[in-house]
């Protein structure tokens, strides 16, 4: 098996001393750090912005991996990418269409950085297989985005051999939602490749014993 790029979520790290964390989980092998964006609209939270990644690509050098669950994601993208993002993935549902879609993955690499689209629980697989050879990473929900500390939904999980046996070689798909030693397993034997895990790791006392029980 192929290494698996785990992703730990901050929403759930503790950020009052968020410098400390991200320095926490580097330590414990993490390359990369997903960074949860809620607007309020397009999920029922409001979480972190641009100020936040701005200030965390100061204090590391850990892939920043931006989760926009946001509606009109093409006003902010430039925003993002210019605060530090690495890796900018949008949600098909807040396109208008495929078109839509595609015109956002060409603008996010426009700033040299790497696309992603999301897609929701409610979302079938192939509706993004128009897509799967324009972006570098899908990111299958396996919760409904908006909160933490969701059950895993396995028929979600469903989804990732559809996009895998339409997919590039090289496509990331990654899992966000439930994630823990038990479902990472289920993800991983399925084909995903980047997990994203945040009260899994964040609420456990060894931060590298959590990432390794999910790799």
């Amino acid at each position: 098996m192929k290494d698996i790029i785990i992703s730990p979520s901050i929403l759930s790290a503790d950020f009052a001393n968020l410098e400390k964390e991200i320095c926490l989980i580097k330590e414990a092998g993490a390359k990369w750090v997903h960074v949860d964006v809620m607007d309020g609209h397009f999920v029922p939270n409001i979480t972190i912005g641009i100020p936040v990644v701005k200030s965390l690509r100061k204090v590391t050098d850990l892939i920043l991996d931006t989760h926009l669950m946001i509606d009109n994601p093409e006003k902010y993208i430039e925003s993002f990418a210019k605060a530090g993002s690495d890796i900018l993935t949008f949600h098909f549902e807040a396109c208008k269409d495929i078109s839509h879609a595609k015109n956002i993955i060409s603008f996010i690499k426009s700033f040299d950085k790497k696309a992603g689209i999301s897609i929701k629980p409610t979302t079938k697989a192939d509706e993004i297989f128009p897509i799967l050879d324009k972006v570098d990473l899908v990111l299958v929900m396996t919760v409904e985005p908006g909160f933490g500390g969701q059950e895993f939904m396995h028929d979600c999980a469903m989804k990732i051999p559809i996009i895998k046996n339409n997919a590039p070689d090289n496509l990331i798909i990654q899992v966000d939602g439930g994630i823990n030693n038990l479902t990472s397993k289920v993800c991983t034997s399925l084909g995903a490749n980047s997990l994203v895990a945040g009260s899994y790791i964040f609420s456990n006392n060894d931060y590298k014993k959590a990432i390794q029980t999910l790799s």
